[in-house]
């Protein structure tokens, strides 16, 4: 911008000089001088334009960039947790005791998707509905994934220990 602007300064100190000495008489100098308001006002008119298509410009070009910032931003963010839902459900994995192993094996053979008991209790620590709310689940502990069975029978198991198992903890 700086550079138009110094071209422009330069155009308009030295178009009246050139016009000016073209002049020989009161008439022309006259015409030199609407000339010369008249490239003056065209420059200031073509330098204001041109700064507002400029402006415009780096406008377009921020905000091309904080739109790609706030993307990049939401695909770490799912990443994020993406990541934390992973180690979430290693631990769960990790942490299933020998204890809750054997009552699944127990209870269902160990198969998350079992039901027994004519439908009253589901899944791979046969949990009936309300057991299953008690510790946050919702839905059918059947349909919920291995991982998230395995947490929820930890919880279980730390508040009452076997006890919620009575054939299979005893």
């Amino acid at each position: 911008m700086w550079k138009l602007l110094v071209a422009a300064s330069v155009a308009m100190a030295t178009a009246p000089m050139a016009l000016a000495y073209a002049a020989t008489d009161e008439n022309d100098a006259a015409s030199v001088d609407v000339r010369v308001s008249t490239v003056v006002e065209r420059t200031a008119k073509d330098l204001r334009e041109e700064g507002k298509r400029q402006l415009r410009a780096a406008t377009a070009r921020a905000e091309q960039r904080a739109q790609a910032s706030r993307q990049a931003e939401r695909r770490a963010a799912a990443r994020a947790r993406a990541a934390r839902a992973r180690r979430q459900a290693a631990k769960a994995v990790q942490a299933v005791s020998p204890a809750l192993e054997a009552i699944a094996a127990c209870e269902s053979g160990g198969n998350p998707g079992a039901i027994g008991g004519g439908g009253a209790y589901r899944g791979k620590y046969q949990f009936d509905y309300a057991t299953w709310a008690s510790v946050g689940g919702s839905g059918d502990p059947a349909a919920a994934p291995e991982a998230e069975q395995d947490s929820r029978a930890a919880a279980l198991y730390a508040r009452t220990g076997g006890s919620a198992w009575p054939v299979c903890a005893g």
